[in-house]
């Protein structure tokens, strides 16, 4: 997927994104919880997490509205921050 903040699917769809935080960790900090917190109306199918991104599966939504999907992680060393996308739903 693109990198940008603003992610576009199809309301029959079920895909990924992928946050990667590889830059934001300082040298051997890894992520040890990650949350995904979405809209009503689009469905977290399911979500994971490695040492340095999270993965959320989504699902769902309306034709022609904005979605917001943000990833909470925590880290070894205790910090906690969060990183936000817009899905914006339409037909392909």
């Amino acid at each position: 997927m693109a990198a940008s903040n603003v992610w576009e699917k199809d309301p029959d769809a079920v895909l990924d994104w992928v946050w990667d935080w590889s830059d934001w960790l300082e040298p051997g900090e890894t992520i040890t919880d990650s949350l995904v917190i979405v809209s009503a109306g689009i469905t977290l199918d399911s979500d994971a997490h490695s040492a340095t991104s999270a993965t959320a599966w989504l699902s769902g939504g309306t034709p022609g509205t904005p979605y917001t999907a943000t990833n909470r992680i925590t880290t070894s060393a205790g910090r906690i921050d969060d990183r936000s996308i817009t899905v914006r739903v339409k037909n392909r």
